[in-house]
């Protein structure tokens, strides 16, 4: 991947510190402190695997994510996904990363969304995949939101369409894969609770309750980073900064 892809990924403050070696940081990636007055680290607790593949021992390039999906509307945005009384949660710590995931999708309205995310009492949910629509994660830049709907389990998110800053902070986290689909209609066909397989080499949502499947559009460039846990792993993964061993 080029430094010119890396950068599309993020925002200029956190690119800045990924490519400047001299500057880079150097703390575990569980005391990382945050890059710039109010935002949290980018580097988050990960309590799971990035993926099915990883999990199993497979190759990582197979990665296909299998469960139940959460299915929401158009238009959610980050205050729905993660209210702001939330904010002064630090994912860097293993219990509030736990605490953030248990309030994932807190701001969605119960009359509209009855089924909670996650269960009253628990910290993650039973979820593995959300199914959005249109201009999903729109609304203010907050990296809380992808690491909220990582740290409650969800692997993937598979939407028509997203605000461009929640891709981005999703990619850059490395806590969930932002995927488009090719076509509309998902969104409106699936339900919640449908079990289905995520397909990241094949580019393909199966829905195995309903027996459709969708089209998604290739990951491109941004999986590799995903995959290697965000940006500064994948950073130092590729030599583009120095490594904590170095």
């Amino acid at each position: 991947m080029t430094v010119a892809a890396l950068l599309s990924f993020t925002d200029a403050a956190t690119a800045t510190v990924a490519l400047a070696p001299s500057r880079a940081p150097t703390r575990s990636r569980t005391q990382a402190a945050p890059l710039f007055t109010g935002a949290v680290s980018l580097r988050c607790r990960r309590t799971r695997p990035l993926t099915a593949a990883a999990a199993t021992g497979d190759s990582p390039s197979s990665a296909a994510f299998h469960g139940e999906c959460f299915v929401v509307g158009d238009n959610i945005d980050t205050d729905q996904i993660i209210p702001a009384e939330h904010l002064t949660l630090v994912p860097s710590k293993p219990d509030e990363y736990r605490k953030l995931g248990s309030f994932a999708f807190v701001g969605l309205p119960t009359a509209a969304y009855p089924i909670p995310f996650v269960a009253p009492g628990e910290e993650s949910s039973r979820y593995a995949v959300i199914i959005g629509g249109a201009n999903f994660g729109c609304g203010s830049s907050r990296e809380h939101a992808p690491v909220a709907l990582g740290a409650a389990g969800a692997r993937a998110v598979v939407a028509e369409g997203y605000a461009r800053i929640f891709f981005r902070n999703s990619v850059a986290t490395g806590e969930v894969y932002p995927l488009e689909l090719a076509d509309s209609g998902a969104s409106k066909e699936c339900k919640t609770g449908d079990v289905v397989t995520v397909d990241l080499d094949s580019s393909v949502l199966i829905n195995h309750t309903s027996g459709k499947q969708y089209k998604l559009k290739p990951i491109g460039d941004a999986g590799p980073v995903i995959e290697a846990g965000g940006i500064f792993a994948y950073a130092r993964k590729t030599g583009m900064i120095a490594s904590k061993s170095a």
